[in-house]
């Protein structure tokens, strides 16, 4: 078991050390480095090895953690992978990337900062790359079976994989020039170098899995393949083209020309970060970003990087509170007031505001007028007499998304559900026969972490439809939810 007396000894948190932010704005390095093996190894012995652990509840995978906590303190590094890589396709990814619902969900952050399960996750993983202790794991045999999966962000990767071990021949397609999805263009370089994904996709091309770019599945002439060629030609077809249509500004002025998805900046951004030429420029500019979240604060960072003059990111939710409060009880996920890498470089965040107008001239974005929002209700109120304008010349929309497009299935072909994600069942199938539904076009707007436990529950199904059995491990149902109140 964990060290007994841990929790007792080492009270505080020791989290990974940051790049001085001076010198990070300057590239598009990774934020983080690694941390050293004595800080790990004592992190790792807070973990109370708990009767009931929760961290697996807050977690979809259902990770072991504290069985690679305790043999992470021990030093154990060998055995930790295999017991991080039971449950997990991609510890990479979540552990730079997943907001952690398995912290807040910690016995101990009941009364001490909860065991840095995140670090030490992401710890294992990088050691075991750098060790050689990552390799192909081909199946033992060949099922005859074939499946195509559309997309190849962490839904379709994790599904593939799964199903290349159970023995199926496994195409995965994907509309960019390169794999990986919103982990390849969505993510910011500084969040995750590329490098990362790239050393994973070796593994799954030496698993057998054939990746196929440059490839659109559509519709109506749309698109390079249709859906129903793809299922004339496989036996099972995973659709996991995430959820990638932006929600976006419906007020006057939104037409105007620097007002822009979050994407349109982050995707160029990102190409840029691995040679390309400069997309939507901020150096100079006034920048205002709508929306709260995790793809806000990547504008945000992005944004520091172009040498942005300002940048004011706006919420109309109320400023959340810096403790847990009294209705979002542990171990449910609290929303909290964070404060992220982007935020340690700089920018202004503003709270409970609407917007109201985006202001222009010459056909161009100028500034935004806003007002004071409240909450009454579980409806927006304007405060009147709050209305003020903010300078703007690049105004960026991450309020979210609201499902996937029309590209690879219309929703004449594929019905969609109220949420405007594709219809399925209790096996991750759509109505229509073999065709599978996994991540955010299923779910909706989620975490990564979720998205990877959609995928390995949806290989499940798929591998049951296609041999009447399976062995692989189902961590989800399309279903289920995170754990609130």
């Amino acid at each position: 078991m964990a060290d007994p007396k841990g929790f007792l000894t080492h009270r505080e948190r020791e989290d990974r050390p940051s790049r001085p932010v001076p010198v990070r704005i300057m590239d598009w390095k990774e934020v983080h480095g690694a941390q050293e093996t004595s800080v790990l190894q004592r992190q790792a012995g807070r973990c109370m090895d708990c009767g009931i652990p929760f961290c697996h509840t807050g977690c979809p995978l259902g990770n072991l953690i504290p069985e690679w906590n305790d043999l992470s303190r021990r030093a154990n590094f060998a055995d930790a992978i295999e017991r991080l890589h039971a449950t997990n396709n991609f510890p990479e990814f979540t552990g730079r990337l997943c907001p952690a619902p398995c912290e807040t969900s910690c016995v101990l952050g009941i009364n001490q900062p909860p065991v840095t399960i995140k670090q030490i996750e992401v710890s294992i993983i990088d050691r075991a790359f750098l060790n050689g202790r990552v390799s192909p794991q081909e199946p033992e045999w060949l099922s005859g079976k074939t499946v195509a999966v559309v997309g190849s962000g962490p839904a379709g990767l994790a599904a593939a994989q799964q199903l290349g071990r159970a023995g199926h021949t496994v195409v995965v397609y994907e509309r960019s020039d390169a794999v990986g999805g919103l982990l390849r263009y969505g993510i910011p370089e500084f969040k995750m170098e590329k490098a990362v994904l790239d050393r994973r996709l070796v593994q799954l091309r030496g698993e057998g899995i054939r990746f196929v770019t440059g490839v659109t599945i559509g519709g109506d002439g749309h698109g390079d393949l249709t859906l129903e060629q793809l299922r004339e030609r496989f036996d099972a077809v995973v659709l996991a083209t995430g959820s990638t249509v932006p929600r976006l500004l419906d007020v006057p002025g939104a037409e105007l020309d620097g007002v822009h998805p979050a994407m349109d900046y982050l995707v160029p951004a990102n190409r840029e970060a691995l040679g390309a030429d400069r997309g939507i420029d901020a150096a100079g500019k006034d920048v205002v970003i709508i929306g709260g979240g995790d793809t806000g604060a990547d504008c945000l960072g992005t944004a520091h990087r172009h040498g942005a003059r300002s940048v004011t990111q706006l919420e109309i939710l109320p400023t959340p509170p810096s403790e847990r409060p009294a209705h979002q009880p542990w171990p449910t996920y609290p929303m909290l007031y964070k404060v992220t890498e982007a935020h340690e470089e700089g920018g202004e965040r503003t709270y409970g505001v609407s917007t109201l107008e985006v202001l222009g001239e010459d056909g161009r974005v100028t500034g935004l007028r806003l007002a004071e929002a409240r909450f009454v209700d579980g409806r927006v109120q304007i405060v009147e007499g709050t209305e003020r304008d903010l300078p703007a010349q690049l105004v960026l929309l991450a309020m979210g998304f609201v499902g996937p497009d029309e590209s690879a299935a219309p929703a004449t072909a594929l019905p969609r559900t109220p949420r405007n994600t594709y219809e399925r069942d209790g096996e991750f199938a759509t109505p229509l026969d073999g065709v599978f539904a996994a991540g955010d076009c299923g779910r909706g707007q989620s975490l990564i972490v979720w998205a990877i436990a959609e995928g390995r529950a949806a290989a499940a199904a798929v591998d049951r439809y296609l041999t009447g059995s399976t062995t692989l491990p189902a961590p989800i149902r399309p279903t289920d939810r995170p754990l609130t109140v």
